[in-house]
């Protein structure tokens, strides 16, 4: 029998053989088959990944991500960069048009969102201990709290509004709303993240690896949006 191999006797004449073994491509070649009589059954070529999860290495799935939200930090970067540069141009506008951000309400919304990266964390957690239950709990609340934060987020815009700071009132008001109303979008493309990987657990049989590496990925986007906001509430409400 060749290394790797398992037999099980139930006792008669048959007997089940399984037995496992890497080719040159990296494939675990899994051959099993119900011996009787000198004859063997199949034989079938089974990806290492599937059989034994992933070997020391992130998937494509993972590597894709991280790839995609570099050029994302590229474009935040660049809106950034037109921020400190018009800023730079127009120091007395800045210093008039910030007097009407309401800091206190935003240190409290940023808390929020913050705090829905650590309930994410948590939920990744518990999805590489292959807790379903656990996992759908975090990322409910990280969900809740990223919705409380798009809420609080509205109704900054409809006082900046009030008080008569529109995307077309400035160069401030065009910059400032560019800047947190793209990054609100891509907290509402995480809640949405949220829901689908919250959806897969209740519709699947069983939590497979493939559903942990997906909240796996999604706990990548919603730190990075995180990380973002930390930075833009610096540079808009607390430098100003």
């Amino acid at each position: 029998m060749r290394p790797g191999a398992k037999r099980c006797d139930d006792g008669g004449s048959d007997l089940l053989i399984v037995a496992e073994e890497e080719d040159s491509k990296g494939l675990v070649l899994a051959h099993d088959g119900i011996v009787h009589n000198d004859h063997v059954a199949t034989t079938s070529a089974i990806p290492a990944s599937r059989l034994h999860g992933v070997e020391g290495r992130p998937s494509y799935v993972t590597v894709g991500t991280i790839v995609w939200l570099s050029s994302e930090l590229m474009f935040f970067a660049t809106l950034f960069a037109a921020y400190f540069t018009v800023r730079s141009v127009a120091p007395e506008l800045w210093a008039q048009e910030t007097e009407l951000l309401n800091i206190p309400f935003a240190t409290v919304n940023t808390t929020i969102l913050v705090l829905s990266s650590v309930t994410c964390q948590l939920g990744v957690y518990a999805a590489a201990k292959g807790n379903a239950a656990g996992m759908r709990k975090w990322f409910i609340i990280s969900f809740i709290m990223g919705a409380v934060f798009i809420g609080g987020q509205a109704t900054e815009y409809a006082e900046l509004v009030h008080e008569g700071l529109t995307i077309q009132s400035s160069a401030y008001g065009s910059l400032f709303y560019l800047a947190t109303g793209f990054h609100g979008l891509h907290v509402i493309g995480g809640l949405l993240a949220f829901l689908l990987v919250i959806g897969r657990t209740y519709a699947a049989r069983k939590f497979t690896h493939e559903q942990a590496v997906s909240a796996i990925v999604v706990s990548y986007y919603w730190h990075f949006v995180d990380v973002v906001w930390v930075a833009l509430f610096a540079a808009i409400y607390i430098i100003r």
